[in-house]
């Protein structure tokens, strides 16, 4: 959601906090800030806005001399964007940023305001910053002080602080919020994400819950629970500048699209051994997938939506009885559990708040655990009893593509796996199976990509409209939510998937002249009543694009527009399908001019509650 960077070294801080903050501008902000330490102490500069207005008040009023410093992009959640809410916020002796929510931020402030501390803005962070600093002012020590303020919060934090008598250290811990550190040959870093730290180093260090970082100019220190000091033990990460750069592209978006087809092959290749499904190498053995009778899949947005895709699959696939559930209902509503259930939790970031509040609660009900996640070494990666890693490498544009398709590539894989464990497929059936997500599922979308212009001319109708709608059955329907879910958060045009056959109990009252009704119609089974449903709405003026089988009796007789999938095997179908819907959204944001990679309100990742 937010975004923090920090550093402290022998170079000159303020350009290396700015660079990190424009990468992290993925993740959504509204505010930035930096806190930069001088021989005259540390100095403030932060303001509404993108980081341009930061550096033209840089420019201004430029920071000499700096070599320690921390930065932070905010995304609104307590009190609105403004100069006064962004971060850093400082209390006293004490100057912070904060990724996060305090949760019982209201208590501490009125206990802070009994002891005559006033507050400048409406954040949680500032709280947090003068509860620090009330634990400073009475021991004076910054690992003691922050150990004990921290035991008074309630909710989610990463913490990057500077302490006035501390000239040259950055203090760091964490708590259900990611923090990364980092080891350069000038210094050494913190950050929210790995992006903000390539253009710097390659070495980093992911802090473990609860874990208390203390960093000078030529040091990184650990601290657990124990008290006792470590020394980082330094990973080299495999991403590169490059990954994170548009290569040529208009927007990250539609190069992270471009990147399906190997970002598939990636993810399903290390699950197939000898032609079959096999996920060995995460720790998943036949036994394993033997004893699971039952699966609750637990995710947020796009990652719930390529659950009900996986869901569908799995029950056919494999005959197991799949549920959905929204991770942040997961813990108030929990669904019944039987012998053999698995929980399933997934997330491209691995520190999705609620899902990880989900796992928890799963494995504190004593049920197993599986992890489906992009981002290596993340909270989620780690806590879950198994992780199983997409590899969809570093993904910018805040609206999720190549992290959707290879969640469903892999939950796609995972029922080939559980359905040739239990018998349910025979090896020549499960070779099939695994060859046509490996190979066709790639080739649909790089076949889909060729059609861009034809997506873009039908984007122009999309674009000039208030009201969409995406309609399907089955394992269509599924898919219509992510596509409508896709076309809104960049559009911020109003769209909805239904159900095809519910169309007649109300939503059909909502067609109009010239209103768009997206049909999805994969399954062959389901196109007849699918496409009954496409007259119906076609009958009352709606203009209709239908995605269909090139084998589908005269679709062009029922809609304006057809899309035409192949139909060499199902992974073919759902994974062009899938690539043209999210092509459509993409051209339709494009036309209107929005701000594609960064739509308003969202976060890359969703780190509160």
């Amino acid at each position: 959601m937010c975004g923090i960077i920090g550093y402290t070294g022998s170079a000159n801080a303020v350009p290396k906090i700015t660079k990190g903050l424009e990468v992290l501008e993925y993740r959504g902000y509204d505010s930035v800030g930096i806190a930069a330490r001088t021989s005259d102490g540390v100095t403030t500069v932060k303001c509404r806005g993108r980081i341009g207005s930061l550096e033209e008040k840089l420019e201004r009023n430029p920071i000499e001399n700096c070599t320690c410093a921390i930065g932070h992009t905010r995304w609104a959640t307590h009190g609105g964007p403004s100069d006064v809410n962004a971060h850093p916020h400082r209390a006293g002796r004490v100057v912070l940023v904060h990724n996060g929510i305090i949760e019982n931020y209201k208590v501490l402030k009125e206990e802070m305001m009994k002891k005559e501390v006033t507050f400048l803005s409406e954040t949680d962070t500032e709280v947090a910053a003068a509860v620090l600093n009330d634990c400073y002012a009475e021991t004076g020590d910054p690992m003691t002080a922050i150990r004990q303020a921290t035991a008074k919060m309630k909710g989610s934090y990463a913490f990057g602080i500077l302490f006035d008598e501390f000239p040259g250290e950055v203090w760091a811990v964490r708590t259900g919020s990611p923090l990364i550190l980092a080891k350069g040959q000038d210094g050494y870093y913190l950050a929210s994400d790995m992006t903000a730290l390539l253009p710097f180093t390659k070495e980093y260090y992911c802090l473990e819950e609860g874990q208390l970082a203390h960093l000078t100019p030529t040091s990184a220190v650990l601290y657990g629970s124990d008290e006792n000091p470590k020394v980082p033990d330094w990973s080299i990460t495999a991403m590169t500048p490059e990954s994170a750069q548009k290569g040529g592209f208009k927007h990250f978006m539609l190069k992270e699209i471009f990147e399906q087809p190997e970002a598939i092959m990636k993810s399903v290749s290390p699950r197939i051994v000898d032609g079959l499904p096999n996920f060995s190498a995460d720790g998943i053995t036949a036994d394993f997938w033997r004893q699971v009778k039952n699966i609750q899949i637990v995710a947020c947005g796009s990652a719930m939506h390529a659950g009900l895709v996986g869901g569908r699959l799995l029950e056919e696939i494999a005959g197991v009885p799949t549920s959905s559930y929204i991770a942040s209902e997961f813990r108030y509503h929990p669904p019944l559990a039987v012998d053999g259930t698995l929980v399933v939790v997934i997330s491209q970031s691995g520190e999705t708040a609620d899902t990880l509040a989900a796992l928890r609660y799963a494995k504190e009900s004593g049920l197993p655990t599986v992890s489906i996640v992009n981002a290596v070494g993340t909270t989620i990666a780690r806590e879950a009893d198994r992780c199983v890693y997409t590899y969809a490498g570093p993904e910018i544009a805040v609206a999720t593509t190549k992290g959707y398709c290879t969640q469903v590539s892999v939950l796609y894989m995972m029922a080939a796996a559980i359905a040739h464990a239990t018998g349910r497929i025979d090896d020549t059936e499960a070779r099939d199976l695994a060859r046509s997500i490996a190979e066709d599922a790639p080739k649909a979308v790089l076949d889909m990509l060729e059609r861009s212009e034809e997506l873009r001319q039908m984007s122009a109708r999309l674009a000039a409209r208030e009201h969409i709608f995406y309609i399907g059955r089955g394992l269509d329907y599924a898919m219509s939510q992510e596509g409508a879910l896709k076309l809104k958060e960049i559009s911020y045009i109003h769209c909805e998937a239904y159900a095809a056959g519910e169309l007649k109990h109300g939503t059909i009252s909502l067609i109009e002249e010239g209103t768009p009704v997206i049909a999805i119609t994969t399954e062959a089974a389901l196109y007849d009543k699918t496409e009954s449903n496409v007259r119906e709405v076609r009958s009352r003026g709606a203009y209709v694009i239908m995605l269909c089988r090139e084998d589908a009796p005269n679709p062009e007789t029922s809609a304006d527009e057809v899309i035409y999938l192949p139909t060499k095997s199902t992974a073919a179908s759902l994974f062009a399908a899938m690539t043209a819907v999210q092509m459509l959204a993409y051209e339709t944001a494009d036309r209107l001019d929005l701000d594609v990679d960064r739509p308003r309100n969202l976060a890359k990742s969703v780190t509160v509650e």
